[in-house]
């Protein structure tokens, strides 16, 4: 039986802009065959057993040939797979989603065209650039800069495009600049017409050279820029002066920043989401790894079976809930278990977690860690309090060690461990060597030591700011060699967020 192909535009390169019918299409597939221009974070909805097959193109460096890469499609399909071709941009602006649409319809074979945001006119937005403006350009005109080199000769009709037209958007056409140009200003467009070259358009490296049609070339060669990017001619490339946006301090403090996320990767998304929120690039590279106790959960279970024995629960992080309680319910319990006992968290997040399963901390400390705790605590344990603190496997011991001294009887079980995350050490460390990362934020103890172990010594981090979490953490990077630039007031996600923006 014949499979499916969705052709899927996967938009300009901000990720967060594909659709969400191209996000139903990856759900759904078996295989994915992408672009270079594809952001790797699209493929996060794209099921883990999926095949994944890179074709991307560069110029003069093509993974694959156009035609190989149409038939790839007809092969998958006719092994009845469900197929998802994600190209950058739309399909069908310049996308060549028509030749393979066309080979498909040859074959027999079903498909859909999902639609994707263009760089014609995404690119120029996120630069602060309408193609239309009321008064100032009522047409513009979306133009290949890099013709087909098969045809023989060329379609442009440059009489007609350089002045019947109030904006052009030149598409791949960095590399063919001088011609584009020299053809506009011999059809009679003036050579002081404003003009911007947009690199890596929507993406947190944007970068914007304003120019004119006569200046464009010798400008591009100066300022060194690549592909990808596209050429816009108009008059509206003066309206940045009062639309820029996206690269604009006031609006995202953290444009043209590359942050290190160390944090897990199950749990960096909020982190790396506030900060790409501010215009930071991000790099989720998590030191750490989440896993079950060496002793396969034996002593927390342990601890489940007799919780009518405890007076008091103490919940250290959010991952020590939510791992209790996901023991709990394989237990064939719920909530209710706890019974009459007190539950305290260390902060803000630990009791938001604890709200998810249906219960309110009965003690949540103005100082999020183990010192606010035992004074939040002060008074309210009676004598030999039985208490429970399901943890991190190694955590420090300051809170069940001060609670014995006060008489209480405390029983600590790993609820889960952390352990060094696999990542490319050498690719990491030469990021850091060429001055390609601006910061660095640990949001644990255990993210500093797993660091270290992955880059090898503090002095790999040498001219890069760091920023913790809170003083725990700042004092086990300080442990390491390591000087904390950025301390967050508040021990949260969100502390550190606005640390970093008032410091960096």
């Amino acid at each position: 039986m014949a499979g499916m192909v969705y052709l899927v535009g996967a938009g300009p390169g901000d990720y967060r802009l594909i659709s969400l019918k191209a996000v139903e299409c990856l759900k759904m597939a078996d295989v994915v065959v992408y672009d270079r221009l594809a952001d790797d974070r699209i493929l996060q909805w794209a099921p883990d057993d999926a095949e994944y097959i890179y074709v991307g193109k560069a110029s003069s460096n093509h993974t694959m040939k156009q035609e190989n890469i149409n038939q790839l499609l007809v092969d998958k399909a006719n092994e009845g797979k469900c197929v998802v071709r994600l190209k950058g941009g739309d399909p069908f602006v310049f996308g060549r989603g028509g030749e393979e649409g066309l080979l498909l319809q040859e074959n027999g074979l079903p498909f859909e065209i999902v639609p994707g945001i263009t760089s014609a006119i995404s690119v120029p937005a996120y630069a602060g650039i309408p193609v239309t403006h009321r008064a100032v350009a009522t047409s513009f005109a979306v133009v290949t800069g890099h013709e087909d080199p098969t045809k023989g000769k060329s379609n442009m009709r440059w009489e007609h495009l350089a002045t019947g037209v109030d904006t052009l958007v030149f598409l791949m056409g960095v590399a063919n600049l001088p011609h584009i140009t020299e053809k506009l200003m011999e059809n009679g467009r003036s050579a002081d017409t404003p003009a911007a070259v947009i690199r890596w358009g929507t993406k947190p490296e944007q970068r914007v050279l304003m120019t004119t049609v006569g200046t464009a070339a010798e400008d591009v060669a100066k300022a060194k820029l690549k592909p990808p990017a596209i050429f816009i001619v108009g008059d509206v490339v003066n309206l940045r002066e009062k639309l820029q946006w996206f690269d604009e301090p006031k609006t995202h403090p953290l444009f043209g920043k590359t942050v290190l996320v160390t944090r897990a990767r199950s749990q960096a998304s909020k982190l790396t989401a506030r900060l790409e929120q501010m215009g930071a690039k991000v790099i989720e590279t998590p030191a750490i790894r989440i896993e079950e106790p060496a002793d396969h959960y034996e002593a927390l279970e342990a601890a489940i079976a007799k919780l009518n024995d405890y007076q008091w629960l103490i919940f250290t992080s959010a991952n020590g809930v939510a791992r209790f309680f996901d023991r709990l319910m394989k237990g064939g319990k719920d909530a209710r278990a706890l019974g009459y006992a007190k539950v305290a968290a260390i902060g803000s997040a630990t009791a938001a977690k604890l709200k998810e399963y249906g219960i309110l901390a009965d003690v949540i400390p103005k100082e999020f860690r183990a010192e606010g705790v035992l004074e939040a605590l002060r008074g309210k344990l009676p004598p030999h309090a039985k208490i429970l603190i399901p943890r991190a496997q190694e955590a420090r011991e300051i809170l069940p060690e001060k609670l014995r001294e006060q008489g209480a009887v405390v029983d600590v079980v790993p609820a889960y461990r952390t352990v060094a995350a696999e990542v490319d050490a050498e690719s990491l460390k030469a990021q850091m060597a060429a001055g390609e990362i601006d910061l660095v934020t640990f949001t644990s103890s255990s993210t500093v030591t797993n660091l270290i172990k992955i880059i090898g010594s503090a002095d790999a981090l040498t001219g890069i700011k760091t920023a913790a979490i809170g003083p725990v953490t700042a004092e086990t990077a300080k442990n390491n060699g390591i000087k904390t630039d950025i301390v967050a007031d508040e021990y949260t996600i969100d502390g550190l967020v606005e640390a970093i923006k008032a410091n960096i």
